[in-house]
This record gives C-alpha cells, sequence and structure tokens, in this order.
C-alpha cells in the first residue's frame, strides 16, 4: 500500500454526513497511512505521495452493503422463483440448491458477488451466510473472509443458522439438518474469536445472525443466544417481518408482534440489525426507535418478491439506524450498491406519492422531497457503519478510514447533468470506477481489479450453473 496518496481536483466530494456536512468544499483529499488526513482546494504534492488526478470526477464513501446472502451470485433468475412470493420463492430456490453448495461453489459464488459490489463503488460487505449443518466438511465461514481479504475489502460475517426446521424446509427436497444450539454457540465463538475485531477502522468483524428467530430458535432459545454474544462481544442479526406471514406466524404462536417478541427477548438495541422490517405497526415502529435498533433496508428484493416498501424515512425519524443492503442476488438478479441506492431514492418517492389521498381530501402535489439523494447516501454509507459497528469507516473526513470510491462520469447517460455530484444515484447505470480504495489501498482502478480475469470468472460462473442445473 502506497503510504501517502494526494487525491486532486475532484468536481465534487460527498461525505455521507447529514445536512449542511453532506458535501465538501474540498476538492482534494491527502490520504495516509490508510486515513484520510487532509481535506482541502490546492493541496500542494510532497515528495513521495502518489497523485491520483480526479478531475471531471465524484467521490463518495466506499458503499457499506449491510445485508447479503453472496452464496446466491450463482442462483439469479431462476426460473421456478422468477415470479414468486417469499415463501414459495424460498422453496423453489434458496432451499433447494443450498444442499448443493461445498467449499469451492461456495468462494466462486462470494468472489463473483464481492467483485460485482466492488465495481459498484462498495468497500464494505456484511454477508448473512447461512449454510451451516453439523458435520460439514469445510470451514463456510473461513472461506468467506478469505475470499473477502484477496480481493481486499472490509467484511463482516453475519453467522446465520438455525437450531429448528421451519415448516418451509421440512419436506425432502428443502430439509438440511438443524444444528444443536450448543454446536452453533461454540462454531459462531470459533468464528468470533479468530476473526472479530473492534475499535478503529477493523477490517473484519462478526455477527451472531440466526437466520430468522422468529422461527429458527426455539422460543426459550432467544434470551440465551443474545446474551451469548453480548458475553462475547458481537453483535446481533436476523431477517425480521419481511412479509404479513412474519405477524400472522407470531400473534399466533406467541400472542405478540415480530417486534414486540424480539423486544421481551433481549433482541432489540443499538447492537442488533434487523434486515427488511417491511410490515411494521406504529407500536413496533417506535420500540425500533427508542431502542436505535438498526435496519438494513433492502428495496429491490422487497420489490422483487413483492413484499411491500419499508418505512425506512420513518424509522430513521424515530431514531432507528438505517443502512442499505442488496440481499442475495437470486432475489435481486443483481447485487450492486449503485442500482440498489438508485431504486430507494426512486422508490421511497414514488411511494409517498401514491400514498397522498385523492382530492378533496388530499394535499395535491407531494412526496418528491420524501428521500433526498443525501439521505441515501448517508444510509448506505455512515448508517452502515453504524449498524454493523465499523467505527471510524463510512464517512469522507479527517481521521477517517479512506475508503472511498471516485467515479467518473464517462457515459452519456450523465452528459448534461448541471449537478455531477448526484449523478451516481439519480442517473442510475453503472459510472466508471476510476479508483476504489479501502484503507487507502487502490483496490480498483480504471474499472479493473488486480488480478481478477473476468473473461474466466465468466466462463467458471456459465459452468457451474450448468451444473447446479444438473444437480437438481
Amino acid at each position: 500500500m502506497t503510504n501517502s496518496i494526494l487525491i486532486k481536483n475532484a468536481n465534487s466530494i460527498l461525505t455521507g454526513m447529514r445536512g449542511g456536512d453532506a458535501r465538501s468544499k474540498a476538492t482534494d483529499l491527502r490520504i495516509e497511512q490508510g486515513v484520510i488526513t487532509e481535506m482541502g482546494r490546492s493541496l500542494m504534492q510532497r515528495p513521495g505521495d502518489k497523485v491520483l488526478d480526479a478531475s471531471d470526477c465524484v467521490i463518495y464513501p466506499g458503499w457499506i452493503n449491510t445485508h447479503h446472502h453472496l452464496f446466491q451470485s450463482l442462483l439469479k433468475g431462476v426460473p421456478a422463483g422468477i415470479n414468486q412470493t417469499l415463501s414459495p420463492w424460498l422453496q423453489s430456490v434458496p432451499f433447494i440448491y443450498r444442499r448443493y453448495f461445498n467449499e469451492e461453489r461456495l468462494r466462486l459464488a462470494a468472489r463473483i458477488g464481492i467483485i460485482e459490489l466492488m465495481l459498484s463503488g462498495c468497500t464494505t460487505i456484511a454477508d448473512h451466510h447461512y449454510i451451516y449443518y453439523p458435520g460439514m466438511s469445510y470451514d463456510a465461514s473461513a472461506a468467506l473472509f478469505d475470499e473477502a481479504a484477496a480481493l481486499g475489502v472490509r467484511f463482516m460475517l453475519l453467522r446465520g443458522g438455525a437450531t429448528t426446521t421451519r415448516k418451509l424446509e421440512a419436506n425432502d427436497l428443502n430439509y438440511v439438518e438443524p444444528e444443536t444450539l450448543e454446536g452453533m454457540l461454540s462454531d459462531v465463538e470459533r468464528t468470533a474469536t479468530r476473526f472479530h475485531q473492534n475499535g478503529l477502522r477493523p477490517h473484519t468483524r462478526v455477527a451472531m445472525a440466526p437466520t430468522t428467530v422468529t422461527v429458527s430458535l426455539q422460543r426459550h432459545e432467544l434470551k440465551t443466544v443474545a446474551r451469548a454474544a453480548r458475553d462475547m462481544g458481537i453483535p446481533l442479526h436476523t431477517h425480521m417481518s419481511e412479509t404479513v406471514s412474519y405477524m400472522e406466524h407470531c400473534r399466533e404462536a406467541f400472542g405478540c408482534l415480530p417486534i414486540e417478541y424480539l423486544a421481551e427477548n433481549e433482541w432489540v438495541g443499538p447492537d442488533v440489525s434487523l434486515a427488511h422490517l417491511v410490515h411494521l405497526t406504529d407500536v413496533e415502529r417506535k420500540i425500533l426507535g427508542q431502542t436505535g435498533t438498526g435496519m438494513a433496508h433492502c428495496p429491490q428484493s422487497n420489490a422483487r418478491l413483492a413484499d411491500g416498501v419499508a418505512p425506512a424515512p420513518a424509522l430513521e425519524r424515530l431514531g432507528a439506524a438505517v443502512s442499505i443492503g442488496v440481499d442475495g442476488a437470486a432475489s435481486n438478479e443483481a447485487a450492486d450498491m449503485i442500482s440498489e441506492v438508485h431504486f430507494c431514492w426512486l422508490m421511497h418517492r414514488a411511494h409517498a406519492g401514491a400514498a397522498t389521498l385523492p382530492r378533496p381530501q388530499g394535499a395535491g402535489e407531494s412526496g418528491a422531497d420524501s428521500t433526498t439523494v443525501e439521505q441515501v447516501i448517508h444510509w448506505a454509507t455512515a448508517g452502515g457503519a453504524r449498524t454493523l459497528g465499523f467505527d471510524g469507516v463510512g464517512t469522507l473526513a479527517i481521521g477517517q478510514a479512506a475508503d472511498l470510491a471516485i467515479y467518473d462520469l464517462d457515459s452519456p447517460r450523465y452528459f448534461g447533468l448541471h449537478d455531477m455530484a448526484i449523478g451516481p444515484v439519480v442517473s442510475g447505470g453503472r459510472p466508471s470506477l476510476k479508483w476504489l480504495l479501502v484503507g487507502g489501498r487502490i483496490v480498483v482502478e480504471d474499472d479493473a481489479i488486480p488480478g481478477v480475469d473476468m473473461a474466466e470468472l465468466r466462463a467458471q460462473a456459465r459452468a457451474d450453473v450448468m451444473r447446479l442445473v444438473e444437480d437438481i
């Protein structure tokens, strides 16, 4: 890694912060030992500086993706699940295919997913991996950390799994033997001891993340698991309230709402993040806001599976930490942060307008300012760092990690922009990635990742998909 980098002449710098701090007046950045040490205009080159000329480019903090399923990078567009909602889709796609994933296939899928994210400007990835069962012949957690390290990104394992079998998984096609509680906790502790980092600017972290705690753990196990995680000093994560069926199940099984169930069992708080959170009552929203619980907002997957629109803006107003996740590529058909934030920005505006009552009861035209570009960028950067516990990461400011994306808006879709700074979010597509830096290390240059043969990766993916189809 070059010890000192000077980035010069940027058209604009968005910081990931809120309000008036969302845009920097600087055009230049100095990076030393992986940390931003100076921001300003016309910074002087020093001996030994590596200079990156960012003329006509915009600079963003590296995206922080807070919820993914990397193994699904080889399950895009599976015909059996393309027009299904969540429950039948789970049975048709991930639950059927997961038993065919060995270490080699998992590594290939993770590599594809990480590369896809990197080329969109993502520098931190949290993967909710849940293929664990007794007697596994390989260490899935270590394989994922290894692939992330090889490509140079920050990585957090949201260690999934289950101690019980839900109805959706009980048939011959979908069944995978669940873990014991002792086996799960022991493996999480072993993984956390090896990979979990605290303090400023960590590179690897681990969370206790039973796949969906309302159905993946027995009722008496929730507090045990939450307390074990806190004893280990690691956060908690799970899927929650993605569809109305979560409410129906919890009312029938526990006599309460999903978030009430979590609160009763010590599964809320600033060390907890929940993926989706589409269907929430006002009472549940208040619980999440008052406890500072985190949200991994996955708008494209929620739209693809017809889940609905999660109330991210409302949760943020109430005090919850909002972040952005791409979810799995099997329910997204792509998994990159540029398309996610673009859709997020549009979706909330469309939803705000659709929710406006017709005249004379309504207020006429409204909703176009319901979610701003700067707000979405904040969710996908600083919000992600807060949600996952990556201190010193997620914004562009002195003392912060030099995790940043330098976009060259050189495609016709960006020509004519009056405000180039917002181009990557409002115009969609994928802008050319001039450079991507993680901790001051250049991991992408001119849209290429050193050592990655894209033609070979494409061929490997194509061949493996064919083998998967044959296996099924």
